[in-house]
């Protein structure tokens, strides 16, 4: 099977050609940073425009990349939702229309369903890659939009365990480098700052539900403790006092996010732990994650960077289970851009 996917939930216009066992025969990511940038975030407006701009050619390229026209695919899999509307109904759209004119059938994912399953996708060149980790395992996903927690027993088994109840931890890492007068996109900024930062930072900020037994998370704590630390200065922080602040905000939000992961595998008796998202592109996380899961006996895997962010491929990869089974929702395929983490195991 080879599976066409489309992703543009928020600010990156993607196309992808994927297999059914997961291999990537391209993965076209055409980003969006400079446009936004200039505003500190993403505007939503601004996003669609690129994506109607942008979203033909990134197939065109996906499909001259994999070697393929489009009578060769066998599915289309496109981004339902969660995101912002009118990103969400350009992919829509495109997706729609080619199945139609094409006689293709065309199947919505789960823009976090995709995230959780990026650790199936392997190279092109016939190298295998890292090993798939068995079921059930631990996965932690974690982005600007989602922080969540889940046990997954197999492709139609997801269980929420715990989640976000206010910001997400990109959202944290992105509203902490605003605060600090750092650039966009903030989370990398601080991320950069901190490591320039070789010293113990001489401040410890909050970790918000850290002690508590709930895999639920809070980030708006140590978020509103670096703002108060920030208005109580008699100068905005720079050179050496940012980056030990940057590091000691990092570090705060990582514990916490490596503490609940390693906490949900003891819990459920689950040795394998996978890191998705975003967020899961930070060197200290990944870094972290595997320190503490070597300690702890537990197998952490985390996918490469390319499929850690916003992309195309994981999302052909989701939609293989829903086209193998003959689902077609060409006629019926629609945004939704509060679809949530319980529909999962619905689309």
């Amino acid at each position: 099977m080879l599976v066409l996917g489309i992703e543009t939930s928020c600010d990156e216009t993607s196309a992808a050609v994927v297999t059914g066992d997961g291999r990537v025969l391209s993965n076209i990511v055409a980003s969006q940073v400079g446009t936004h940038a200039p505003f500190g975030g993403v505007v939503p407006e601004l996003a669609s425009r690129r994506h109607v701009q942008d979203i033909i050619p990134a197939i065109r390229a996906a499909l001259e990349a994999a070697g393929i026209g489009l009578s060769a695919v066998d599915g289309i899999a496109v981004t339902a939702g969660p995101g912002l509307i009118g990103a969400l109904m350009v992919g829509i759209a495109v997706a729609g229309a080619m199945s139609w004119a094409a006689s293709i059938p065309a199947v919505g994912v789960n823009h976090i369903r995709g995230h959780l399953l990026a650790v199936f996708l392997r190279p092109k060149f016939g190298e295998e890659g890292e090993a798939q980790p068995p079921f059930p395992f631990i996965a932690l996903v974690v982005s600007g939009g989602h922080t969540s927690l889940f046990l997954v027993r197999g492709f139609g088994g997801i269980e929420l365990l715990g989640k976000t109840r206010d910001d997400a931890a990109g959202e944290a890492l992105d509203k902490g480098a605003k605060i600090l007068g750092l650039g966009y996109p903030g989370g990398p900024e601080v991320e950069r700052c901190a490591l320039g930062f070789e010293a113990r930072p001489r401040v410890r900020f909050p970790r918000g539900l850290g002690s508590s037994a709930s895999l639920d998370f809070s980030f708006s704590g140590v978020k509103t403790a670096l703002a108060m630390r920030v208005r109580s200065s008699s100068a905005p922080p720079d050179g050496e006092e940012r980056d030990g602040l940057c590091k000691a905000y990092q570090e705060a939000i990582v514990d916490v996010l490596v503490k609940k992961a390693i906490r949900a595998c003891r819990g459920h008796g689950v040795r394998d732990l996978v890191v998705a998202g975003g967020v899961a592109s930070n060197a200290h996380l990944r870094r972290e994650v595997a320190l503490q899961g070597q300690k702890a006996g537990i197998e952490v895997r985390i996918p490469p960077m390319q499929f850690c962010t916003d992309n195309a491929a994981m999302i052909a990869f989701a939609g293989v289970e829903k086209l193998s089974r003959g689902v077609n929702e060409t006629g019926s395929l629609r945004a939704v851009p509060t679809l949530g983490i319980a529909d999962l195991a619905d689309i």
